[in-house]
Formats: C-alpha cells, structure tokens, sequence
C-alpha cells in the first residue's frame, strides 16, 4: 500500500501530498504554479504576496 503524507499549503491551506518545502513551509505544486504565473498587475498578487510573508515570519522564529 502506497501512502502519501499530506502536508497543509500556506498558500492555499489545503492539504496536499505534492510540493515544494521552503524555510519549512510547503507550497503544493497548483500553488506554486500559480505564484510563478501570476503578474504584479494580476488581482491575486496581493493574496499570494501576503500568504508568501510567513516565510518570512517562520525564517525569523
């Protein structure tokens, strides 16, 4: 029986069983695809901007 462990995306907070670990973060791979597809001028930059600064605040505890 093959079982994947499910990590929680800080992007999308769902769980997901493929992605990428930043900083001790995961990202799934829909997420990620998003981010590196969205333009500056794009209405979900924000989103992505502000769900991408717990890199920040998980790098500094």
């Amino acid at each position: 029986m093959d079982t994947q462990t499910c990590n929680t995306c800080i992007v999308c907070e769902q769980p997901k069983a493929e992605g990428i670990t930043i900083i001790q973060a995961f990202i799934c791979t829909s997420c990620e695809l998003a981010i590196v597809r969205t333009k500056v001028e794009d209405e979900q930059y924000p989103f992505f901007v502000k769900q991408l600064r717990q890199l920040q605040v998980r790098s500094s505890s």
